[in-house]
């Protein structure tokens, strides 16, 4: 997984998950419930469908708020975090997970204007 970095990554949300299983992929949302053994916490994306994130080592910090997360998409349908990052919340104005949810909607109905998958020149 430590190629994950090096590719494109699509920016997806819940119900896209299914189409990109074992590609990399970008997921936003919003921490719902860490599991107590700290190795996964589940994430709710702008249209309230929650997702599942793993993580091969367990948290060292708090995770609450809008958090964003690239890894690969299982088989089983969660996302197979490679890194996390929490988007902060500057003066308590909270990261809207719907209107993101909706630019990715504009972003995947006109793939043209917004290329995902990386181009080879040789």
């Amino acid at each position: 997984m430590s190629g994950v970095l090096e590719v494109p990554k699509t920016r997806i949300n819940a119900s896209m998950l299914s189409q990109y299983t074992n590609r990399a992929v970008c997921f936003v949302g919003r921490v719902e419930k860490v599991h107590p053994s700290g190795k996964s916490f589940t994430v709710s994306d702008g249209e309230g469908k929650v997702t599942t994130v793993e993580l091969n080592e367990p948290l060292d910090e708090e995770l609450s708020g809008a958090v964003e997360v690239v890894g690969m998409v299982s088989n089983k349908g969660a996302v197979m975090a490679t890194t996390y990052t929490l988007l902060r919340e500057d003066k308590g104005i909270p990261f809207d997970v719907e209107l993101y949810n909706e630019a990715l909607k504009v972003i995947h109905d006109f793939p043209q204007y917004y290329p995902f998958e990386g181009t080879t020149s040789g």
